[in-house]
């Protein structure tokens, strides 16, 4: 599902946003809502991402979020012989205000 940054605009508070690690240098912007996740996009319907998370993070700095967090989930573990996993070895680590004003 998808939401648009007006939208978000809107809400009084929002609950967390995830930039999502895609590849090297490659982030995108997700939102938590109470219990849905939504890709967040501009105005022409683009989803949001860039070539450095802080670029993200003063892209929503007016909005009322309670936390951002840093999302990587690692494709490697295949690629050097390890086992396939039965769960996820997704890490989601704090990303705090960097005052980018």
């Amino acid at each position: 599902m998808k939401i648009t940054l007006a939208a978000l605009g809107d809400k009084a508070t929002i609950d967390k946003f995830v930039v999502n690690s895609l590849d090297q240098a490659l982030y995108q912007l997700t939102v938590c809502l109470g219990d849905t996740e939504y890709v967040v996009v501009d105005e022409r319907g683009e989803t949001l991402r860039a070539h450095n998370p802080l670029a993200l993070q003063k892209r929503v700095q007016h909005l009322p979020y309670q936390k951002m967090t840093l999302r990587q989930q690692s494709a490697y573990d295949e690629m050097i012989g390890q086992p396939l996993r039965e769960g996820s070895n997704q890490l989601e680590v704090p990303f705090g205000d960097n005052k980018l004003y």
